[in-house]
């Protein structure tokens, strides 16, 4: 199959044993079955590329628009649809099912994309780490505080990327080079060494690493 990835979700973390004994943390995935809803082709696009459905949703609960590209491709309603390009070859027929074990197999190394936990409007220490004001030798009530933000008349404004308080997390992440520990296929399963990004539940995208598309 040389579609580079796969839409699933984040069920959570747990531990496994390997077949050395070591005990391994891993956090699971359900990692479809995505079913293909469109395809991209070079002579006309440009590019090569099937786009992927996953999860089921009522089809009141969405557009128009995103009905009737269902109508047309003849498949059911997904609650997610992504694109992923393909490595070589043709892609795969519109309505047809992809799964885990097609695409990834245990020890490789891949890429997961998610939106990390939403932490609301937070000060700088827990946002950016600050350390904070000392607790003696006069500190009055700027314990937690960012401290000065700017200069006198130059430069007369704050610089753009000044770490500040403001909404922390709920924002894409991608973290690289993580290691399939077992793939169950039957389960449509994907154990990850380590953490990813997002909450249980949360939709994620596995891609594999850029040197194993080629």
């Amino acid at each position: 199959m040389p579609l580079a990835g796969l839409i699933g979700r984040k069920l959570g973390m747990t531990q496994v044993y390997t077949g050395a004994g070591v005990l391994v943390p891993v956090t699971v995935i359900q990692a479809g079955p995505c079913t293909v809803v469109a395809t991209r082709r070079p002579e006309r696009h440009g590019y090569a590329a099937a786009q992927l459905g996953f999860g089921v949703v009522k089809p009141q609960r969405l557009p128009k628009p995103v009905t009737g590209q269902f109508g047309k491709a003849g498949t059911g309603t997904f609650a997610v649809l992504r694109e992923f390009r393909l490595a070589n070859g043709d892609p795969p027929a519109v309505g047809s099912e992809v799964i885990v074990a097609e695409l990834f197999r245990a020890g490789e190394r891949i890429d997961v994309s998610g939106v990390s936990k939403g932490h609301g409007t937070t000060g700088v220490m827990k946002r950016h780490h600050f350390s904070g004001f000392p607790g003696s030798h006069g500190t009055h009530e700027y314990f937690r505080h960012g401290g000065s933000i700017g200069n006198r008349s130059y430069p007369g404004r704050v610089f753009k990327g000044k770490r500040m308080a403001g909404r922390h997390g709920a924002e894409r992440v991608t973290v690289r080079n993580l290691e399939v520990v077992a793939v169950r296929g039957e389960e449509h399963l994907l154990l990850v060494r380590g953490a990813i990004p997002g909450a249980r539940g949360g939709t994620v995208l596995v891609r594999k690493r850029p040197e194993a598309r080629r």
